[in-house]
């Protein structure tokens, strides 16, 4: 029971971390908003998506940014080193989950794997959604001026194939974004 609490305690961490955008409000987004938020637009298209494991697809939104527990995001616009990131959050997962029971932690980081290499049709829908959804709060939230929203025009644009209804909705954000720029 300790650890199950401890590990909750750690979690608390995601509440603190910080984005690179901001909500209508005006406060910077932390990390645990948007994977909930990441969450809630899987559930939400349950029932547009029927192809896809979504009980799977909303569990793994939860866990795909736990990597970034004590470090935080890194925004996509920088030029980073992959390698070293993944090794980062690697780092902070397999320490994050070390005191949960074997298979809770096994779960957990088969999950976060599953994101990171991208290649199943359900880590596919995550990561496009987990793109059009920051693109959406860019779009929604108070960000500084100058802002560079022609980058967001293009970020993780390649992966809205995944399914129509995917498509369908990174076309209207992508309207959205241009609105922005006028």
């Amino acid at each position: 029971m300790n650890n199950l609490i401890s590990f909750i305690k750690d979690i608390e961490k995601m509440k603190e971390q910080t984005r690179t955008a901001w909500t209508s409000s005006g406060t910077q987004e932390t990390v645990a908003e948007h994977s909930w938020r990441l969450a809630m637009f899987l559930l939400a298209l349950e029932e547009d998506i029927a192809d896809f494991d979504m009980n799977k697809t909303i569990k793994m939104a939860l866990v795909h940014d736990l990597g970034e527990v004590y470090e935080g995001d890194t925004s996509a616009k920088f030029e980073i080193d992959h390698e070293d990131k993944f090794a980062r959050e690697e780092k902070a997962m397999l320490h994050l989950t070390e005191q949960l029971p074997k298979e809770t932690k096994q779960r957990f980081l088969s999950l976060w794997y599953e994101y990171q290499e991208g290649e199943t049709n359900e880590a596919k829908l995550v990561k496009a959604l987990d793109k059009i959804e920051t693109i959406i709060q860019h779009n929604q939230g108070a960000l500084p001026k100058n802002f560079d929203y022609h980058f967001n025009l293009e970020y993780g644009k390649k992966h809205a194939d995944i399914a129509p209804i995917v498509k369908r909705i990174r076309e209207h954000v992508d309207c959205e974004t241009r609105q922005q720029l006028k």
